[in-house]
């Protein structure tokens, strides 16, 4: 493997820390000597709602479906220790790599199953999860049975009645693929709410938009503190104001899925 096939692309700034880069696109920020640093400002927004779910080291059962360096996986580990965790990798070279290079902390609770996402939710038994993430990229889209209505019902089924599903996807203005996204998630879960930075929200530029939905309250107000804080501040759409974003949008289903923008060309790495 030459350096510039390597994934693991060292931070000059940061002694220690590495991008996870896989096709012209960074999937992952770890700094293994500081696993509470969050360098993507969207895992922040996630890590702002876990925070926020449970109390201060709660266990929670989380899976993660798209693993690359296993970020919010060691963010789980370190801030809710015990914290059993599953990630949903079907990329095993590259999870090989990771974990030769960035060995995860032992006792983490990490397990790693290198299985594609789809195929590793359904697996799961009803009611496994607290929190299911999907962070899932391939070839800088978001593959599109991961936002389909079915496989979004898979992930209901999976988790507990007050579980919470986490949806990274990337997008722009008129946002006709998020808002399909959210759309499924909408037909699925009572309570669903949309984070996103201003600019992203009005329009303005191409990022990543986190769609959070479950049956239980959404801790909203939590997170419109931390957003308006946050180094890089992000709004929360929820309630009426989710409906009105969504607009009638109909949710992607396996007879019509969607694909998401190319990050890699929206922001011209190609």
């Amino acid at each position: 493997m030459t350096a510039a096939d390597d994934p693991l692309v060292p931070d000059g700034a940061r002694p220690g820390a590495f991008t996870v880069r896989v096709g012209g696109a960074s999937q992952s920020y770890v700094d293994p000597g500081d696993p509470l640093h969050l360098e993507f400002e969207y895992m922040q927004r996630i890590a702002d709602l876990l925070d926020a779910w449970a109390a201060p080291l709660e266990r929670l059962r989380v899976i993660h479906v798209g693993g690359a360096g296993m970020t919010l996986a060691r963010y789980v580990a370190a801030t809710r220790p015990t914290s059993p965790q599953i990630v949903l990798e079907p990329d095993a070279d590259l999870t090989e790599r990771v974990r030769a290079e960035l060995p995860l902390p032992r006792g983490s609770g990490v397990k790693v199953r290198a299985i594609d996402g789809r195929a590793g939710v359904a697996a799961m038994r009803a009611e496994f999860a607290d929190v299911i993430i999907n962070d899932a990229f391939v070839a800088g889209r978001v593959p599109a049975d991961l936002t389909t209505r079915e496989y979004l019902a898979d992930a209901r089924r999976v988790l507990r009645a007050a579980g919470v599903l986490l949806i990274n996807v990337t997008d722009r203005g008129p946002f006709s693929y998020a808002r399909r996204v959210a759309a499924g998630a909408a037909e699925l879960f009572p309570r669903v709410a949309i984070t996103a930075e201003p600019p992203i929200l009005k329009g303005r530029r191409f990022g990543n938009l986190v769609i959070i939905a479950s049956g239980a309250e959404l801790p909203v107000r939590v997170l419109q503190r931390k957003g308006a804080s946050a180094m890089f501040p992000y709004r929360v759409v929820h309630g009426a104001d989710a409906e009105r974003w969504i607009n009638r949008a109909k949710p992607f289903t396996d007879a019509d899925p969607g694909t998401s923008p190319d990050l890699v060309r929206e922001l011209g790495l190609r």
